[in-house]
């Protein structure tokens, strides 16, 4: 016992200045944390908000209220055939009682020129035969469409204020922002009226959100909800950086993960309306993503860049040099690292002058200046739509051309006639035709213009049976109709 004793004093001496140490620490720590948090001094300090900005901002964003009526039939749609109507007459079927049905939606939008020029989105007002503008002082004003851009999802309305000078929005410069900068989202979620919410820039450039045909967008975690669609994404200086154009959901709620299109492209459609068409530079070449696999066969450090795997005769990137094997690296000073991002700097560039391209050939830098041209529309593409006891009714269709072949994300060096769209409710449709279907033939006749197939049809008009080639996606298919 004698022998254990002193270990023991000494172990509860060791305990004792533990204790003490912890106390010490204990005590700093909490002398640190009061210091940091000091009691407001001033007033400035105390009403510390987002309100100044959002007074000076919320003015300009406005809620969009669109009207679409529809009248139907209440009758299967096979009375509409065009082969049944041949054999048993027009009213076939019967009319049946026609039943009126009023869709409404709702949006927003932001004024982005003291005339009364408003940017939002094409989904918002689609198919609209009314579109009524609220500003945030709740006057109301009917809009007028002035132009759609369908591949960005973006839309332009003229509203008439009588000449007067509307608050609206600068549009700043989207690729000054970075990862982590505040932004506020303003807009109209779920019709419950002007709404604004904050967050973070949580990721920029994200190419692989397929909800336009121009994909690049602005990720932020400030939430947006259905009816935010057309409302401003904000920087911290009031500026607009971009169009709150889609979430990603699994509710159909915000989750923090919001998408919207960058002022860069707003710009360029905003550009057009003066015209009421929007006109970019065509790149005219194939590439593809630099993979690490890709990269070590090309002795690259890294993967980046984008590797260009055909380029077209006759275009810009042809004239300016480019070659297949080529790494194209940046476009004007902004970096690419996918197909996307190279078609989105190309698109919000102007028509006319020169870019420059920064590209590694064999591993060896270079810079080439290309020439922004538009896409040549040769031939016209002279539409037609396509009417008519024939399985084509209800078809929209167009000479191809490079221009054409670059609205519809189709290679440029294609040529015949494509179908452009299809009438919900046209026999085409039913048939089995697609958009961006290229028809080669009828009965063994060769489709080469719009001409061309117009003849055929007229020709064969009523035939029992019909045997359509196609070419879809770069395979050839037979479509086998009647007989």
């Amino acid at each position: 016992m004698a022998a254990t004793r002193p270990l023991k004093l000494r172990l509860q001496a060791g305990i004792i200045v533990l204790i003490g140490a912890m106390m010490s620490i204990a005590g700093m720590s909490m002398a640190w944390a009061e210091g940091l948090r000091e009691i407001p001094k001033t007033k400035s300090q105390v009403t510390l908000s987002f309100a100044p900005l959002v007074r000076k901002v919320a003015p300009a964003v406005v809620n969009i209220y669109t009207r679409k009526v529809e009248f139907a039939r209440s009758r299967s749609p096979l009375f509409d055939d065009p082969f049944f109507r041949r054999f048993f007459g027009e009213d076939f079927g019967g009319a049946g009682p026609v039943r009126k049905r009023v869709r409404t939606s709702l949006g927003s939008g932001v004024i982005l020129d003291p005339k009364g020029l408003i940017v939002t989105n094409v989904h918002v007002i689609k198919g609209a035969d009314q579109i009524r503008v609220v500003l945030a002082d709740r006057r109301e004003f009917d809009a007028k469409v002035i132009l759609i851009d369908k591949r960005t999802d973006l839309a332009v309305l003229k509203i008439n204020a009588a000449g007067e000078e509307l608050p609206h929005l600068v549009i700043r410069d989207s690729d000054a922002l970075e990862v982590g900068d505040l932004v506020l989202a303003i807009g109209n979620p779920f019709g419950v009226g002007q709404t604004v919410t904050s967050g973070i820039v949580s990721a920029l450039a994200r190419t692989s959100i397929g909800v336009t045909d121009y994909r690049f967008f602005i990720q932020t975690d400030a939430a947006i909800n259905p009816g935010n669609s057309g409302g401003a994404l904000v920087s911290i200086d009031g500026g607009l950086v971009g169009i709150n154009t889609a979430i990603y959901s699994k509710s159909g709620g915000s989750i923090g993960i919001g998408f919207a299109v960058p002022s860069a492209m707003v710009r360029t459609v905003l550009a057009g309306a003066s015209t009421g068409r929007v006109v970019r530079p065509w790149f005219g070449a194939k590439s593809q993503r630099v993979t690490a696999a890709i990269a070590r066969s090309l002795g690259l450090a890294r993967p980046q860049g984008v590797l260009v795997n055909k380029v077209y005769a006759a275009s810009p990137a042809a004239s300016a040099g480019l070659r297949t094997g080529d790494v194209v690296i940046a476009v004007n000073g902004h970096g690419v690292n996918d197909p996307e991002g190279l078609r989105f700097r190309f698109a919000t560039l102007s028509v006319g002058g020169t870019a420059r391209l920064n590209i590694l050939r064999s591993g060896k830098a270079k810079k080439l200046m290309i020439a922004l041209n538009p896409a040549p529309e040769i031939p016209p593409r002279n539409l037609m739509s396509v009417s008519g006891e024939n399985p084509l009714s209800g078809a929209v269709i167009g000479n191809l051309s490079p221009a054409l072949a670059d609205e519809l994300s189709m290679p440029p060096d294609l040529s015949g006639v494509v179908v452009i769209g299809l009438k919900r409710r046209g026999y085409a449709r039913r048939a089995g035709l697609k958009p961006r279907d290229i028809i080669r033939a009828i009965n063994g006749d060769t489709i080469k213009t719009v001409e061309t197939l117009g003849r055929v049809l007229a020709r064969q008009s009523g035939a029992p049976a019909w045997r359509i080639s196609l070419e879809r996606k770069g395979r050839l298919i037979t479509l086998a109709i009647g007989g």
